[in-house]
């Protein structure tokens, strides 16, 4: 399991940044309120791939609150741990991928897919909508029609954007035993 050190804080303190970046300045609106296309959860999902789900986690849950505190709103806390949620979830779910020797398949392509969808269904029609609910008393149909929306929206950016940053970071790596020393 990947631990806490200084390379995760790090990375964590990028993704967030780049996270913010992303969906403060490449937002493209859905025609649902306050609901964008986002291609930040793709980073996101690179982020916790490759660093682990405290580092996935922390850069959703930053990134995330950067947004909301900088459009001068008020901080949108149940979409804040959604994001940090799908974060957290991805770190734990891309585990057992060796990206470090170089090892990204299209077999290991499909279940990052499977279980990023499961991961934004879960975020977005589960834990956003029913924090909305019973912390800004939002109503159900407006809320779950967000999440709907945002869910699509995010498995199928991230579906792209992070399976491309995968194979290519896996690709910049060297294979393990590909390199022999000289004599």
């Amino acid at each position: 399991m990947k631990n806490f050190s200084v390379k995760t804080i790090v990375a964590t303190g990028i993704g967030a940044a780049l996270f913010f970046v992303l969906g403060r300045f490449v937002a493209i609106p859905s025609g649902v309120p306050n609901t964008n296309i986002s291609i930040q959860y793709g980073l996101l999902a690179f982020i916790a791939a490759v660093y682990g789900p405290v580092a996935g986690l922390l850069s959703g849950l930053i990134g995330h609150f950067l947004i909301d505190f900088s459009y001068g709103w008020g901080v949108w806390w149940s979409w804040v741990i959604a994001s940090s949620f799908f974060g957290c979830a991805i770190g734990f779910l891309t585990r057992k991928y060796t990206l470090e020797d170089g090892e990204f398949s299209k077999h290991d392509a499909v279940g990052f897919n499977v279980g990023q969808a499961v991961a934004h269904l879960l975020a977005w029609v589960l834990v956003a909508p029913v924090l909305d609910i019973v912390m800004y008393a939002e109503p159900a149909n407006k809320v779950f029609l967000q999440g709907l929306v945002s869910a699509g929206i995010n498995i199928l950016a991230t579906g792209i954007v992070g399976t491309l940053l995968l194979f290519a970071y896996a690709a910049a790596k060297p294979k393990k035993g590909s390199l022999k020393k000289e004599k």
